[in-house]
């Protein structure tokens, strides 16, 4: 953070240029303009999605049984060890544990609420005597 803080002082009160900031610093020019582009550091962005390979041609499978499961009461749902463990019994996958609850996380929470609106009740104006 003190790099990113040095290296915007330099160019917006110093006025130095990138290429002589690349120098001073020892970074690479690219990394410059992105410090100077961000007021704060971006953090790590994925610019891809994630590949399953092994999964994809079980995923109508997994989403069957999820969608069969919102009928059921809350015990009786599969969980992601029991859709892993029914995968390679009945289904033959041979992939990880891992891959198949990461998706079922996806999928069960981008069901869920993101918020409840809450209500209270108003009060009257007070009678008491």
């Amino acid at each position: 953070m003190d790099l990113y803080l040095k290296v915007r002082l330099a160019h917006f009160q110093d006025g130095l240029s990138g290429r002589q900031i690349a120098r001073d610093f020892g970074i690479s020019r690219d990394s410059v303009s992105k410090m100077l582009a961000y007021s704060e550091p971006p953090g790590y962005r994925r610019t891809a999605v994630v590949k399953h390979p092994k999964l994809d041609a079980y995923v109508d499978q997994i989403d069957q049984w999820l969608a069969e499961d919102k009928g059921r009461l809350r015990k009786q749902r599969h969980t992601a060890q029991h859709i892993f463990e029914r995968l390679g019994a009945e289904c033959g996958f041979v992939g990880g544990y891992t891959i198949v609850k990461d998706y079922v996380r996806t999928k069960t929470r981008g069901s869920l609420d993101k918020f409840v609106p809450l209500s209270h009740p108003t009060r009257c104006p007070a009678t008491h005597a």
